[in-house]
């Protein structure tokens, strides 16, 4: 499997293009804005002769689903995101104009992933984790063959996912980090949904909130 980041948005979220050998590939948080970031996305699917067959939400907070309509209308694909994150989806655009954005309505889910559970495009396979804390329905993405795993908005490089928006919990998050990503193998990559990628071992020995 091939990785790729895109970063979209006034708020610089990470988008990751999942390449498997067929030439399908896995999106997770499409965050296209405007015209000229679809653009961008289209271009750079073509020139590396990719195939979209998948899009996958870590989250619905409105930075991580910018771009899902532009998908639908693209790729003829609907989302798979987590059922307790259906809030967020829906008072996404409301949420923008607090920032000072607009989007549209974002479409309603193809189907709901649960914890788990085995996501699977082409050869390759991912496992959805649910951890909680950063939203309540916030969701990681792990491939053991590639030995990396896509944590959205839950734990950055450094740092974990703010815990003050409507479904947050400190605590939460916290006991999530550490039941659900901590119990990896210690040289996983970590994907972020901001921010450069690290690694499981590196936060668990210098991340100040596990300190």
């Amino acid at each position: 499997m091939e990785i790729y980041k895109l970063v979209f948005s006034p708020i610089d979220v990470n988008t990751y293009i999942l390449a498997d050998k067929s030439g399908d590939c896995a999106i997770i948080d499409c965050g296209c804005y405007d015209e000229a970031e679809f653009e961008h996305f289209v271009e750079f699917i073509e020139k590396k002769n990719l195939n979209p067959v998948l899009l996958l939400n870590t989250h619905c907070h409105l930075d991580h689903i910018f771009g899902n309509r532009f998908v639908l209308d693209r790729y003829n694909l609907k989302t798979f995101s987590s059922e307790y994150d259906e809030m967020n989806r829906k008072n996404a655009v409301q949420h923008a104009l607090l920032f000072g954005l607009t989007m549209n309505e974002p479409p309603e889910p193809e189907g709901f992933i649960t914890d788990n559970q085995l996501i699977i495009f082409g050869k390759t396979e991912l496992v959805a984790l649910h951890v909680p804390g950063h939203s309540s329905g916030s969701l990681a993405f792990y491939s053991k063959n590639n030995g990396c795993v896509f944590t959205g908005d839950a734990l950055f490089s450094g740092s974990i996912g703010r815990t003050d928006l409507p479904g947050g919990s400190y605590e939460t998050l916290i006991k999530s980090i550490k039941s659900k990503l901590f119990v990896l193998p210690p040289a996983t990559v970590v994907y972020s949904g901001h921010g450069n990628e690290t690694s499981i071992e590196r936060e668990m020995k210098s991340n100040p909130y596990f300190a």
